[in-house]
């Protein structure tokens, strides 16, 4: 689990934390429980390395068929 937390950090990792500790502080001053708890969702994103949809999960796989391409033809209209 240490592991995980400390490897594999990029720029994206590193704004959700900083946004995450920004919505913290700004809940903790305005002392809005709801606020807080987002700014919890963000910095457990970065701190855990997980999005939205878990670890890789938002990709999509691209199957490439050729036989369903058609021809289209262009009438000229003058």
């Amino acid at each position: 689990m240490r592991q995980a937390i400390l490897s594999n950090w990029n720029l994206m990792r590193l704004i959700r934390l900083i946004m995450g500790i920004a919505i913290l502080v700004q809940s903790m001053i305005a002392r809005d429980i709801v606020f807080g708890i987002a700014g919890l969702v963000f910095t457990g994103m970065a701190v855990f390395n997980i999005g939205c949809c878990g670890t890789a999960g938002c990709s999509t796989t691209s199957k490439r068929s050729e036989e369903n391409k058609k021809d289209v033809t262009y009438e000229e209209v003058v």
